[in-house]
């Protein structure tokens, strides 16, 4: 795939992992009235967090976008897509530590078990957690295909350099004494 294209790829896979946590920034919103529980709270501020990051990500993909576009800069492309790359690892950690682990969805099958009005949250937020593992992966993949098309570029691009000024010419030792002993003779 061409350079450009995959860099575009990786916006659009950004933009649908987007949509899909606005889509979960929803839904943990959505919390029974007159009801408060710290659980939903920290999932709201966690979700808000991971928004963030994302804004970040995709401002950087553009710029990365941008970077590979005619006259291709390689070296900010690479450097913008480190900054995505770095980013969006932290956010993966972030999703399976603070929405996927055990123990946070243990926490949300009990609250659904104690406190029959936050069922449908709970289940509408645990769906909501699960349409973002696509987009994730997605976004995971066009960051792995933006490296691979990144170096292949890289490799191809030829640059030479003549910082020499002049010509030094070295015979090997075993010849030159060939040649003084051959002369002396």
């Amino acid at each position: 795939m061409a350079l450009e294209a995959t860099f575009r790829q990786l916006s659009v896979s950004l933009h649908k992992l987007h949509d899909a946590l606005s889509a979960l920034q929803v839904t943990v919103g959505d919390t029974p009235p007159n009801d408060e529980v710290a659980l939903a709270d920290g999932l709201e501020n966690t979700v808000l967090d991971m928004m963030g990051t994302l804004h970040e990500i995709r401002k950087v993909a553009q710029e990365a976008q941008k970077a590979v576009t005619h006259p291709a800069d390689l070296d900010s492309a690479r450097h913008d897509l480190t900054q995505c790359q770095e980013r969006f690892h932290s956010m993966e950690q972030q999703f399976a530590a603070d929405l996927v682990s055990y123990e946070n969805l243990n926490q949300l099958a009990q609250l659904a078990k104690e406190r029959r009005p936050w069922t449908p949250w709970t289940r509408a937020f645990s769906q909501g957690i699960e349409q973002c593992r696509g987009p994730f992966d997605e976004a995971s993949r066009a960051l792995s295909s933006c490296w691979q098309e990144l170096a292949e570029n890289r490799g191809m691009s030829v640059s030479v350099r003549n910082t020499v000024i002049g010509q030094k010419i070295e015979t090997p030792k075993l010849e030159r004494s060939r040649e003084i002993g051959e002369r002396v003779t």
